[in-house]
């Protein structure tokens, strides 16, 4: 399991362990959050393409789909 501290979540790298359509390395471009801190949106983009996807940021701490890094 990922640990993840949410302040430091813009801008991160992950890898994905099974890349879709040869996009592989992500990086966080935005993240917004709700009242009360608490993440509300987390946008990831791919390098190769530059595809933008949103996601639960707590789907990153699955290391079974995802490496923090670039690997």
């Amino acid at each position: 399991m990922n640990q993840i501290n949410p302040k430091k979540l813009l801008h991160s790298k992950w890898t994905a362990v099974a890349p879709k359509n040869k996009e592989k390395h992500f990086l966080v471009v935005e993240v917004d959050y709700d009242d009360i801190g608490s993440v509300s949106l987390c946008i990831l983009e791919a390098v190769i393409n530059q595809r933008q996807t949103g996601i639960n940021w707590h789907d990153l701490k699955n290391s079974d789909h995802w490496k923090q890094g670039w690997k």
